[in-house]
């Protein structure tokens, strides 16, 4: 039984690095197509159709790259397309969110101090939201709102400081986040399988025909395409939110989150209008710096359960099945000896300010909770703790070992 936590942390790995790589790629492409169609110049004898052309060097060669406002009169025989970057980018973040939160969903995703869930419910809001806010904003952008951009945006930023204040009203500090990522990530992959793909498709089935392409079809892949292109690095920070407990764990991390937008507009206004202009307007960088500022001061409140509310509070039932297990208290003290020092509210180890992760090891109640990541963390490698911190010995690991070998042997038995 203890061997499938392996393997299962092993899949969760290689679903992640999948995600990474697929994200690297979709991105990359993203910005490098942003970059083209701002920079590119009219040039004397173009194609019939050209809006512009743009000349660029890179790896000891010249690109000529010409752009065409709907389509080019005939249609070439190799035509690429640029999707799958962006479904592959989407399909493995899914797979990691089930993977992580919906099988760890007693870990990782519900948080009893906030709303008293059971996990399919919460699976069934984490996996609902994602469908209705995509199904809510599309409907938004058919709208007459789709002629007022500017509106538009302003009412999809109110949407997602909704969405951050709502996830963080049910799920914990990481999860809230998280899926608040997700919830846009979907936005920009629906985008591309709903709207930009199949208008695309229209204009090369029209142009095949002999037909004369309908512009308006440029136009709607063109109001996507901006959306997408100011979501990009808020969703990128919430992705990598996880690993920083000053983003998730305060009680403003749904305000953090929202003014991580704002910073993602800011940013990416700047490198728009380079690329179109050749000078960023650098008023940017001083707003988002000041928004940062903004972000960190923040990040000082401290949120979450004291001790004594952990210490007090009845455990759930994934938590009481290691608590009763044999050898528990064992291995509680080793934990309590080993990893307190760090992984406390008030951390006691070095400049820290916060336990990493937001992970606590202080109370049964936290070890318990924290089982797998303590057997895989502390037991089964020796990830934790750092060596420069503490030298824990190999019988420490062991009897951490034992103890999560019986509760999942009692587990399995009954």
């Amino acid at each position: 039984m203890y061997d499938f936590a392996i393997i299962w942390d092993w899949i969760a790995f290689s679903v992640r690095w999948l995600h990474v790589i697929t994200a690297m790629a979709w991105i990359g492409a993203s910005f490098f197509f942003i970059a083209l169609d701002l920079g590119l110049r009219p040039a004397p004898n173009m194609p019939k159709g050209c809006h512009g052309e743009e000349w660029q060097v890179h790896g000891g060669g010249f690109y000529h790259i010409q752009k065409y406002l709907v389509a080019p009169e005939n249609m070439p025989e190799h035509l690429i397309w640029h999707k799958w970057q962006s479904y592959m980018t989407w399909v493995s973040g899914a797979a990691l969110l089930m993977i992580v939160y919906w099988v760890g969903g007693e870990l990782f995703l519900i948080d009893p101090s906030k709303a008293d869930l059971a996990l399919w419910q919460a699976i069934l809001i984490s996996g609902g939201s994602l469908t209705i806010g995509w199904l809510a904003y599309d409907q938004l952008c058919k709208s007459a709102l789709g002629n007022r951009p500017t509106v538009l945006m302003l009412i999809l930023f109110a949407i997602l400081v909704f969405m951050s204040w709502a996830y963080n009203q049910i799920f914990t500090g990481r999860a809230a986040l998280l899926h608040l990522g997700a919830f846009t990530a979907t936005i920009m992959t629906a985008n591309v399988f709903f709207q930009i793909m199949p208008n695309q498709r229209i204009v090369v089935a029209d142009l095949k025909a002999g037909r004369t392409p309908d512009a308006k079809y440029g136009k709607i892949a063109k109001l996507r395409s901006t959306h997408n292109n100011y979501l990009t690095l808020p969703v990128v920070f919430l992705m990598l939110s996880n690993h920083y407990p000053l983003a998730f764990a305060t009680e403003y991390s749904w305000i953090i989150a929202s003014l991580i937008f704002l910073t993602g507009v800011t940013i990416r206004h700047y490198f728009n209008t380079m690329h179109a202009t050749g000078k960023g307007p650098h008023w940017t960088w001083g707003v988002t710096v000041l928004l940062m500022v903004i972000i960190a001061w923040l990040s000082t409140a401290r949120a979450g359960e004291s001790y004594e509310e952990s210490a007090a509070r009845d455990l759930t039932v994934y938590e009481q099945r290691f608590a009763a297990a044999g050898g528990f208290e064992d291995a509680a003290n080793v934990v309590i000896g080993n990893c307190s020092m760090c992984h406390a509210r008030e951390p006691s180890w070095g400049r820290l300010q916060w336990a990493p992760k937001g992970v606590y090891l202080e109370t049964p109640a936290d070890i318990a909770r924290h089982a797998d990541q303590i057997y895989l963390q502390a037991g089964k490698t020796h990830a934790m703790p750092p060596p420069n911190a503490i030298q824990m010995d190999d019988e420490a690991r062991q009897t951490i070992v034992a103890w999560v070998k019986e509760a999942r042997s009692s587990a399995a038995a009954n």
